[in-house]
């Protein structure tokens, strides 16, 4: 097996100052990581299932990357996920593929980390907000080793944000990497 697999979910990356940043510093340490980008390699949505699955096979660690759309994951996540992981394959009679793996995610939210609890202003943390990727790990038999998120990373966010973000994201890497 190889180091993580990330696979990142982003639909304007080009313009993401946070993620491109985050994969910039990933492809310039010495962290054995695979990246996977979905939307390069399915602008067209056409889900190739068999590679896919093949993919996550090769790896141990899989680390969905992506910014948090409507308190979830990018569409092309979702379908993903919805096609990928296939009864008979990662769950179902002897879909035991992906069990045993680690399940992380790291994501970027333009929202304060402030306006995700019980008294702010969306009435629930990101952990809460993420619970669907735990349930999946947990049907599909992988185990959901945790979240990092990095908040008020949205357009136009003072670039202090965005290095403070690129570091932490860095640091919890090297963590996930020695798993």
């Amino acid at each position: 097996m190889s180091g993580p697999l990330v696979v990142v979910c982003h639909p304007n990356l080009k313009e993401s100052r946070v993620h491109r940043r985050w994969l910039d510093d990933l492809a310039r340490l010495a962290i054995d990581v695979d990246v996977h980008d979905l939307h390069a390699a399915y602008p067209d949505w056409n889900i190739d299932v068999a590679h896919e699955q093949a993919l996550i096979e090769h790896h141990d660690v899989i680390i969905l990357q992506f910014p948090f759309y409507w308190f979830s994951c990018p569409p092309l996540l979702k379908k993903w996920l919805d096609e990928v992981f296939t009864r008979g394959w990662a769950y179902g009679a002897a879909g035991d593929r992906v069990a045993g793996k680690q399940l992380l995610l790291a994501i970027s939210a333009g929202i304060s980390r402030e306006d995700y609890h019980a008294a702010g202003r969306y009435s629930w943390t990101i952990d809460e907000l993420i619970r669907p990727f735990e349930l999946t790990a947990r049907y599909t038999g992988m185990r959901f080793s945790g979240t990092f998120s990095a908040h008020g990373v949205k357009p136009g966010a003072d670039q202090w944000l965005v290095e403070k973000a690129a570091a932490d994201y860095l640091a919890q890497m090297r963590l996930w990497t020695k798993l």
